[in-house]
């Protein structure tokens, strides 16, 4: 199986840090995708415990030490990009 980027709205450089389309001037969440969407240049690649699915869950592996800006090999990002 294939692993690429879906055009959902938060990889789109219409987005607004507000969840804003700048484009169609409505607010989107990260399921949301058009025609006209426009992929960012670069995305945020930021991998720590903060933006991690398993942060403060029952499969972190560190629970005694996991904390924002530290990293481990388990790391897992969220479904959806800040």
């Amino acid at each position: 199986m294939a692993i690429r980027l879906g055009n959902s709205c938060s990889n789109c450089e219409n987005l607004t840090a507000s969840n804003q389309c700048k484009l169609h001037d409505v607010q989107v969440t990260a399921g949301y995708t058009c025609d006209s969407f426009s992929m960012k240049a670069e995305l945020k690649n930021d991998p720590n415990c903060a933006n991690c699915a398993r942060f403060h869950g029952p499969t972190c592996a560190n629970p005694q030490k996991a904390a924002p800006e530290m990293l481990c090999s388990h790391w897992a990002p969220h479904n959806n990009a800040a």
